[in-house]
């Protein structure tokens, strides 16, 4: 698939979604030099250059009717995200978009006709857990 990362996904991103999507083509708007463009005229670009799939976190273009109808007419698969607040938003939002794509990617590879898909945000909660090896080392410790 061609899946291309609208200017608001951080492009930092982009690599990451490269080796973890092996076999697609993933842009960021940035790095093909479209940043700027007016999301109709993106979302119209983006179908006819053979992309697939628009990810953006601009939540408001399906309550946008102009927006709405370019995504419609396109036929390109539209998927959404969330970032929270401050750098720990950012982080959760990043991981929440990596952990969902190649599953995502694949739901939309099976599909028989345009989606809309919105990427389930992380919990700021301990992704992790500390052991004291002074109270319980590990056995060669």
């Amino acid at each position: 698939m061609r899946i291309l990362l609208d200017e608001d996904v951080p492009v930092q991103v982009l690599e990451i979604l490269r080796r973890v999507l092996v076999g697609h083509q993933i842009d960021h708007v940035d790095t093909i030099k479209w940043k700027g463009k007016k999301d109709p005229v993106l979302i119209a670009n983006a179908a006819s250059r053979g992309y697939e799939v628009l990810v953006t976190n601009d939540l408001g273009q399906l309550n946008n009717p102009d927006e709405c109808r370019a995504i419609r007419k396109a036929r390109i698969h539209h998927v959404t995200f969330r970032i929270g607040d401050g750098l720990r938003g950012l982080a959760l939002a990043v991981a929440a978009i990596v952990a969902a794509m190649p599953r995502l990617v694949e739901d939309l590879a099976g599909s028989s006709g345009q989606r809309l898909g919105e990427i389930t945000s992380l919990r700021d909660q301990a992704r992790h857990h500390l052991i004291d090896p002074r109270k319980n080392p590990p056995p060669y410790w």
